[in-house]
């Protein structure tokens, strides 16, 4: 079975370019005891894999130049040697950026029997959506009768961050770059927008939320973040998902009203959907419950076969998608 995979042709400085990807042969390893052979169906491409291009420590092992690349992938078991898996089976699992995959079964998810189709458990009840629910829910600790403010709100997370919160009670204002991408965010239900492409992030804000916000999702960084310092309340939380502004500039950010962490009392907290996995359980019954009754939908960019996989990458740091970027091989 032919196994094409892209693999880091060198390391990026700045943007990074096709020229940095490579697709060949990947061969894969003989199928021992207990393991499975998966033919990818769905790869996911998201903005942290911009920061494993990088060799530098991080809570995620970075991309190895010439070694294949990894991410989200949904596949169907074609080979089976676990008890637990059999053919026909689709699979979770993070071998991701080529056709085919094998390895331990312990490194594959069976998609629970929810009736939902499979790309799913790559957005709203996959990486995407659990990094929404958990950093909203339980890191920024919002609750009903918040003002949240999402950045990348017309994102993979951004939009379900903005559905969960409304679904809980919340008033939302998100920001999107453009009117079209705007007018999604309002048609999904947040009571106000901001487009960052049309003026000044805290100037719009200001307008939209004169008495303030209680809770930011930071999905961007640079001025949305200063934005939110500059408005938050008193004991405001904020979740810091991603700072997609910082990934290549190479440089950090100048925040002019970062002192307002003190003043306004302002919790910081980073985290990833990997630190809430023990708690699926109940992600998978609230996500699913959600999207059973309507208040949870999505949007995907959609791009076919594996040789798009490096531009869809690409197009996310241009605001080339509308919700989740997906890769149909």
């Amino acid at each position: 079975m032919s196994n094409r995979a892209w693999h880091l042709a060198s390391r990026p400085q700045g943007l990074p370019t096709p020229a940095n990807f490579e697709l060949k042969e990947a061969p894969l390893p003989d199928l021992q005891d207990g393991w499975l052979k998966v033919r990818n169906d769905w790869l996911s491409v998201d903005p942290y894999m911009r920061g494993r291009m990088n060799d530098v420590k991080s809570y995620t092992p970075p991309f190895q130049i010439g070694e294949p690349m990894s991410g989200g992938a949904v596949g169907t078991v074609v080979e089976s040697r676990s008890p637990a898996f059999q053919e026909g089976d689709q699979v979770l699992h993070m071998a991701g950026w080529r056709e085919t995959a094998a390895g331990p079964a312990e490194n594959f998810n069976k998609l629970p029997p929810m009736g939902i189709a499979p790309h799913h458990f790559l957005g709203n009840l996959g990486l995407t959506g659990g990094t929404a629910y958990f950093g909203l829910l339980r890191v920024a600790a919002a609750k009903e009768g918040d003002v949240v403010f999402v950045s990348a709100a017309a994102g993979a997370v951004g939009s379900a961050v903005v559905q969960i919160a409304k679904a809980r009670g919340m008033t939302v204002i998100g920001s999107a770059g453009g009117a079209d991408k705007c007018a999604w965010v309002k048609e999904l239900g947040a009571d106000a927008t901001i487009d960052y492409k049309a003026g000044p992030v805290l100037k719009q804000l200001n307008e939209v939320a004169p008495k303030g916000i209680d809770v930011y999702f930071d999905n961007v960084g640079g001025d949305h973040l200063d934005a939110a310092f500059a408005t938050a309340r008193q004991n405001a939380r904020f979740a810091i998902c991603g700072m997609i502004d910082d990934y290549n500039s190479g440089s950090n950010h100048a925040f002019r009203y970062v002192m307002r962490i003190i003043a306004a009392r302002i919790m910081l907290k980073g985290f990833i959907y990997l630190d809430f996995l023990g708690e699926m359980g109940e992600f998978y019954r609230e996500m699913g419950g959600l999207i059973a009754a309507g208040k949870l939908t999505s949007r995907e960019t959609i791009r076919l076969g594996l040789e798009a996989a490096p531009q869809a990458f690409l197009d996310l740091f241009s605001g080339g998608n509308t919700g989740k970027m997906l890769v149909r091989l």
